[in-house]
């Protein structure tokens, strides 16, 4: 008996993305080419539709693209090895994002302060020793980018 293939409509639908998405993550090689049918029709595995989840779950958790295809091809070849390849790219993916929060942190603060100092214009504030803006310790010629 064959498995049900799904169109690329059915797809996309019951995955919660657009066709574009779709073919898009399909040329990227994040998804398996689909066989076609008789009539020219892309024909997906269910499966697809559980890999398309899975893509998004990891970009909301702010994987990109290509960490989600490392992902998905260490789970194709887990049995080949004994690497704890989520596990580890997650730890990574988190160190990150507690960069990224810590650096928020300081920015808020900073923001925070500006407002409390009453800065209206960057010039007047940077020439005011009460400047809270990270500008104001500059020299000089000194120049960031």
């Amino acid at each position: 008996m064959s498995e049900t293939k799904l169109r690329s409509g059915q797809v996309a639908r019951a995955a919660g993305v657009n066709l574009q998405t779709l073919r898009y993550y399909e040329r990227r090689g994040l998804l398996a080419k689909p066989v076609r049918s008789n009539g020219g029709h892309r024909l997906y595995a269910p499966e697809t539709v559980t890999v398309l989840r899975v893509i998004k779950a990891a970009q909301r958790l702010g994987f990109t693209l290509d960490e989600v295809a490392d992902l998905l091809e260490a789970g194709r070849h887990r049995h080949d090895r004994h690497e704890p390849a989520l596990r580890r790219r997650a730890a990574a993916k988190l160190a990150e994002v507690e960069e990224k929060i810590a650096d928020l942190t300081t920015i808020r603060a900073t923001l925070m302060s500006a407002l409390d100092a009453g800065c209206d214009d960057l010039s007047a504030c940077m020439q005011s020793p009460c400047c809270p803006l990270p500008f104001a310790d500059l020299a000089e010629g000194d120049h960031r980018d």
